[in-house]
């Protein structure tokens, strides 16, 4: 059912040296393939849709890298480079010095289908924002967009590519965006910016957006929808709770603050006075999580599922896929709340932390004192958690990354201080399991003082997610 427009794989796979390319060809399911890792001193592999294979017992070398950084066009400031008119993306690992000692070929593709999902809702003029995974296919959809919008729907489109991974490597985009237009961004950094200058001097209908991450950005994409102008976008985070829990994308779905009310007014909705709201209406009206390349979960109305979320209610939803034959299948839901109580008290596992700028000593004496196990860990891949400091976190090294691409859960201190230390571990440890979601979320939200939470943080009702 996945029909591939193109993926140039010809293109890619002779970019790399013979002893690489040519037991890729002999894979039976090369067309299949995701990437193919260099890193010097170690053996080539490939990363295929189901398996990795090791690609050679010779070691990579530095001629190796050298060889496939020569037949590939220049690096840019996120490390990113491509190959002329195709989706393919190469990025670098760099050592100390700046010399590229890795290289991560990923396989570029464009692929028809995939858009007839959300057709509905992108042909409504609301703006859409699309949530998943590294790899689910945030990318493939938006490429798919904007050529259904600007050749189908014959509006004026403009791609903001800020790596040229939607329109791909080179001045002239590729096919894959149809009619659509493409503005390159120079630097991830100034990516805010050029939103606002495509506004501003190209007079667009539509406007899209990969991969949201800044509270500059997040308020572009609001000034840009206040103008009048359709956004599609993405942003990371698998769910909505996800964005409400992320202090920097939360204006994406209209913002969270702490409401106290009065002592009569409190009496009035039988809540405690002290209540979550939303701020402003949502810059996105609507919110697709991919769940993958044939099914997604939609949220049509993002102003009642924020508000519903906030009181501690289920947000109604509909589940989208595609059968066998190409159609769309669609069926509404209500899920259960995935921090709804249980009547047993759950025994508490001991945490393992990976810790990035974060005091180990402090942090160990806090857990000491209010009589919480855990485990400080060397080994990213075997952590539950990635504790790090606000000013390290906002210059996202690249073990950052590596934690966001892993699914781990991160969490942000705003200093090395106990008092936010010992907040974090109340957090992750609550005292009882009828905590709801929106107490915990109050916790995390109160942290723009103290303790707060990455996109990929605490589960709700305070459980910490297993993996």
């Amino acid at each position: 059912m996945r029909r591939v427009v193109t993926d140039d794989l010809d293109a890619l796979l002779d970019i790399l040296p013979l002893q690489v390319r040519e037991p890729l060809y002999q894979q039976p399911d090369h067309s299949e393939l995701l990437e193919v890792i260099l890193d010097l001193g170690r053996l080539p592999e490939a990363r295929f849709l189901h398996r990795e294979l090791v690609l050679n017992s010779k070691e990579v070398n530095q001629f190796d890298i050298d060889y496939v950084v020569s037949r590939i066009g220049e690096f840019t400031g996120d490390n990113r480079a491509g190959i002329n008119h195709t989706l393919h993306r190469i990025s670098a690992i760099r050592n100390r010095n700046g010399y590229i000692i890795g290289l991560t070929c990923r396989v570029g593709r464009a692929v028809f289908g995939t858009v007839k999902m959300i057709q509905d809702l992108i042909e409504s003029g609301n703006n859409v924002l699309l949530l998943g995974r590294p790899g689910i296919g945030k990318t493939t959809m938006l490429r798919e967009v904007a050529r259904v919008l600007a050749d189908d729907f014959k509006k004026r489109v403009i791609v903001i590519d800020t790596s040229n991974e939607i329109a791909g490597d080179g001045d002239i985009p590729h096919p894959a965006i149809g009619h659509a237009r493409r503005m390159q961004v120079a630097a991830p950094a100034e990516q805010h910016a050029v939103m606002i200058e495509a506004v501003e001097n190209h007079m667009p209908e539509v406007i899209i957006i990969d991969e949201i991450g800044t509270e500059l950005e997040a308020q572009a994409a609001r000034t840009i929808a206040e103008r009048g102008v359709q956004l599609v976008g993405t942003a990371h985070g698998n769910t909505l709770e996800n964005l409400i829990m992320n202090p920097t994308l939360s204006d994406l779905i209209g913002g969270i603050q702490t409401v106290t009310l009065g002592d009569e007014e409190a009496r009035r909705r039988h809540t405690q006075k002290s209540i979550l709201e939303r701020k402003a209406p949502p810059t996105f009206g609507v919110v697709v999580e991919i769940v993958d390349y044939y099914k997604v979960t939609v949220h049509p109305d993002v102003t009642g599922a924020v508000d519903a979320l906030l009181h501690g209610q289920p947000p109604k939803a509909e589940v989208r896929w595609m059968d066998e034959d190409g159609e769309v299948k669609k069926e509404a839901i209500t899920p259960p709340l995935m921090w709804e109580s249980k009547e047993e008290k759950q025994p508490e596992k001991t945490l393992r932390f990976y810790l990035f700028g974060a005091n180990r000593s402090r942090l160990e004496q806090i857990a000491r004192e209010g009589r919480k196990e855990l485990k400080i860990v060397a080994d990213l891949k075997q952590s539950d958690i990635f504790l790090t400091t606000r000013s390290y976190y906002r210059r996202k090294p690249q073990k950052i990354r590596d934690a966001e691409a892993l699914g781990i859960p991160i969490y942000v201190l705003k200093s090395n201080n106990a008092a936010q230390m010992k907040q974090c571990l109340d957090a992750l440890y609550p005292r009882d399991t009828q905590y709801t979601y929106v107490h915990n979320l109050q916790r995390i939200l109160a942290g723009r003082r103290g303790f707060n939470s990455s996109n990929r943080g605490l589960e709700p009702g305070g459980k910490r997610k297993s993996r």
